[in-house]
């Protein structure tokens, strides 16, 4: 399996830890929030991933030429203006689709840790037989996604969740997704894929969210989620996330 580690965001509310660097060599408990994620990504079992990069490029290039890649193959796409999320996966189409296989890759932002059970979602992928599978958690969240009784996206939330009797959810910042999408982005430039997948669901493609309610995960935009989450490794969610429930 390949993997897409979404890493060409400013951190600017990790400020001042990104005046000097990306967000993505950011430190956590010794290590950088890259190393975290291609560690949990290889320990998976993916030997493949792709790193979109735009703020202190040359510093993520270093970094993982000094490091080996961690092992895995590691391919760099540089963004000179920063496409979003949308954008971003788009421009590196070309990384999932020169197997010429259907078969899903992940997309992992950089700045989230988790215990998600990767293997049970790509499991729900496959018998959903979905264009996306969306990691959502029944919390808090000022961007909320709306779910249909299936688990199928219907929107965002939360205005119309009663007259749809849907439920809102966050989302965790991990995606699975199949090479088929690509050829359904009619978005140009700079977009988001969160408003691709609402468009996409709008137009009967499945995107489905698979609940992740009891697994550990910290978003990790702020220097204080980074304190939160230090505390929270010590105490051992480290052990749980480095480990696959599966």
């Amino acid at each position: 399996m390949r993997a897409m580690v979404l890493a060409a965001g400013l951190g600017t509310r990790l400020r001042p830890l990104t005046d000097d660097r990306p967000k993505a060599l950011v430190t956590l408990g010794g290590q950088t929030l890259l190393e975290i994620t291609l560690e949990r990504l290889r320990g998976f079992g993916v030997r493949e991933a792709i790193i979109n990069v735009h703020h202190h490029a040359e510093m993520i290039c270093a970094y993982l030429k000094d490091n080996g890649s961690f092992g895995m193959r590691v391919e760099i796409s540089r963004e000179e203006k920063l496409l979003d999320t949308g954008g971003g996966l788009k421009k590196a189409a070309w990384f999932f689709l020169e197997s010429g296989k259907d078969e899903p890759f992940l997309v992992h932002n950089v700045d989230v840790i988790s215990a998600i059970d990767l293997a049970a979602m790509v499991r729900f992928h496959a018998e959903r037989k979905a264009l996306a599978t969306l990691a959502a958690q029944n919390r808090e969240t000022a961007r909320p996604l709306l779910f249909d009784q299936d688990g199928q996206l219907r929107g965002r939330g939360p205005a119309k969740a009663d007259s749809m009797k849907a439920q809102t959810l966050a989302f965790a910042g991990i995606h699975l997704v199949s090479p088929r999408i690509f050829e359904k982005l009619s978005e140009e430039g700079a977009f988001s894929i969160v408003d691709a997948y609402v468009r996409l669901a709008a137009q009967g493609e499945t995107i489905a969210g698979f609940r992740a309610d009891g697994a550990y995960w910290r978003d990790l935009g702020r220097p204080e989620d980074l304190a939160r989450a230090e505390r929270e490794l010590k105490a051992g969610a480290m052990g749980a996330m480095r480990k696959d429930p599966s």
